[in-house]
């Protein structure tokens, strides 16, 4: 008996976050709400930028640790979305973080890429860095591909 024949890859996620960039589609609720952007993407990469400010702050005045992990979160959706066909969608399995530096009114950029993605995982690294290209946190994600009717309405 042979494997199942896998459909091919299309770009369609891929398109809708280009169309995120030139502005011809509307970002996600998360995205206006805590002020981040995607800025650059192709297939199993992903960069969105945050002007950080004192409305980010944690009691301390330093930028609270979950903006770094909004920003990086959505790069790595981005990145992943990208491996996906038609069908499909994926959800977060698990979200880690190390953080290097505090960050204050700056600019954050968190770079994602895909490290290894299998039929039904994808394993993501994050990079996000400030202003001066200082790495402020590393983070690494693990997302569970879906199919059929777990995919439906995501």
């Amino acid at each position: 008996m042979s494997a199942p024949k896998r459909r091919a890859f299309t770009l369609i996620e891929l398109e809708y976050c280009r169309a995120l960039i030139k502005g011809t589609h509307e970002p996600p609720p998360i995205a206006s709400l805590i002020g981040f952007t995607l800025v650059e993407v192709d297939v199993g990469r992903a960069v969105m930028t945050c002007e950080t400010s004192k409305r980010h702050a944690n009691p301390m005045g330093t930028l609270h640790g979950g903006v770094i992990c909004d920003v990086a979160d959505g790069a790595m959706g981005c990145a992943i979305a990208t491996t996906l066909e038609d069908d499909e969608s994926f959800t977060t399995i698990d979200l880690n973080v190390k953080f290097f530096k505090p960050v204050w009114n700056d600019v954050i950029k968190a770079s994602a890429v895909v490290v290894k993605r299998t039929k039904n995982l994808g394993h993501l690294e994050c990079d996000v860095t400030n202003k001066d290209g200082a790495v402020v946190a590393k983070l690494y994600s693990t997302c569970m591909v879906l199919r059929g009717d777990d995919a439906k309405g995501r």
